[in-house]
């Protein structure tokens, strides 16, 4: 087994407890982590920018938190940021900013193709794709894996789920290169052009599957815009949706398989259980997804005063759910947490969220991983990526590789 915790870049005993990362900084945020658990649970954090709010670190408590959605609310924005809802003010709230009941009614109009059922009629065109992108690559020999393959596949998933038209696909992932970079920032306002670009080619598209409906989520929810009452669903909130599933849905992943790259790549003795049973590598994405998980933290807002470990945390203050460190907490995963182990069994993690507001998509999310390993271990046993010389995004939530260079035979 390969320990997580270990990189070629720490942090310092001495830096504090919390940080806000990015780029760089996101190399090994492991050990910091643990000592918030063993120190500092329940901590306040000072910040200039942002003002104070808490971080939950351990695993009971940020999963007791994901689950109590009538205290820990989404409503007031997903960071700490005193402004987090100045972009939405006077527009409609995307879905992962409402709480139930209202957020489980719309997440009833977007849940049909999300079922592992349906999802699973997706295979074949989610391996054909991965193929084709491996054949590339092979011919190739050198690359930026997150370049040549795990940042298009969510992007290819992501349009086939909206509707996206196939003449339409290369403007699509220029779009959603550029919006998503801006996510990562922590900035979306950075990619001006893409964003507008988006925005017209969704209402154009909305208006498009009014006259010839299909079978996507932009079909199925400007049906319910068709209708009246609890099925109403505004054009403003289908264009909302778009933007959120082309950022929701695509970082995420990558992180994913980045992460799950480099684990294989500093575990051999992993790797070599995969090969020799290669049913267990659709399972062994629950461990990789708890050793990445991409979505390293997000904020919730306090609707009443609530004490967690003998700490009271005052109504209408902002708490960071540290996602990441909750998925290594040795309280939860035993004393082996940090380490990989593709046989363990992870009947519960944190890495696509949990609760109401469980990621929509984690079953694409699911059989898009399962799928690119399966394929990569079959084709190219021993690759190998280079972490050292891989290049993390920018941004303090999301903690993926930007590039990743890859050879076939490590």
């Amino acid at each position: 087994m390969t320990d997580a915790s270990t990189g070629p870049a720490g942090d310092s005993p001495t830096d504090d407890l919390f940080v806000f990362r990015g780029g760089e900084r996101w190399r090994n945020p492991w050990p910091a982590y643990r000592r918030l658990r063993d120190e500092s649970p329940v901590h306040r954090q000072e910040d200039d920018a942002r003002g104070a709010f808490w971080v939950l670190s351990r695993f009971d408590d940020v999963l007791d938190a994901a689950r109590d959605t009538a205290t820990f609310s989404s409503a007031q924005g997903l960071t700490p940021d005193l402004d987090s809802m100045a972009m939405f003010e006077g527009r409609a709230a995307p879905i992962v900013m409402m709480d139930p009941p209202e957020h489980t009614t719309m997440r009833r109009k977007v849940s049909r193709p999300m079922t592992p059922r349906t999802v699973a009629t997706f295979e074949p065109a989610v391996r054909a794709f991965v193929d084709a992108r491996i054949d590339e690559m092979l011919d190739r020999g050198d690359v930026d894996i997150i370049e040549a393959l795990f940042k298009p596949l969510p992007s290819f998933v992501v349009a086939h789920y909206l509707g996206v038209p196939h003449k339409d696909r290369a403007r699509f992932d220029g779009w959603t290169a550029a919006i998503v970079a801006a996510a990562a920032s922590g900035d979306i306002t950075s990619a001006p052009g893409a964003a507008l670009d988006l925005f017209a080619f969704a209402t154009e598209l909305i208006e498009r599957r009014r006259i010839e409906p299909g079978d996507d989520l932009v079909s199925d929810l400007v049906g319910g815009s068709e209708g009246r009452g609890d099925d109403a669903v505004s054009a403003e909130w289908i264009v909302g949706f778009v933007f959120t599933m082309v950022t929701g849905g695509n970082d995420t992943t990558t992180g994913l398989l980045g992460g799950a790259a480099e684990l294989l790549t500093r575990a051999p003795d992993q790797r070599r259980v995969l090969l020799e049973d290669p049913s267990l590598v659709r399972g062994s994405v629950n461990e990789f997804l708890r050793l990445t998980t991409p979505v390293q933290n997000l904020a919730r807002t306090t609707t009443r005063d609530v004490t967690v470990r003998g700490v009271t945390i005052p109504a209408d203050t902002k708490v960071l759910l540290l996602y990441g460190s909750a998925d290594l907490d040795e309280r939860e995963f035993g004393p082996d947490a940090e380490q990989l182990d593709v046989s363990r069994t992870v009947p519960r993690s944190l890495g696509f969220g949990h609760g109401a507001h469980q990621c929509l998509g984690a079953a694409v999310a699911r059989l898009q991983a399962g799928i690119a390993l399966e394929q990569l271990l079959a084709r190219c046993p021993w690759f190998a990526v280079d972490a050292e010389a891989g290049r993390f995004a920018p941004g303090p939530y999301v903690r993926r590789y930007e590039s990743l260079p890859f050879t076939s035979e490590g």
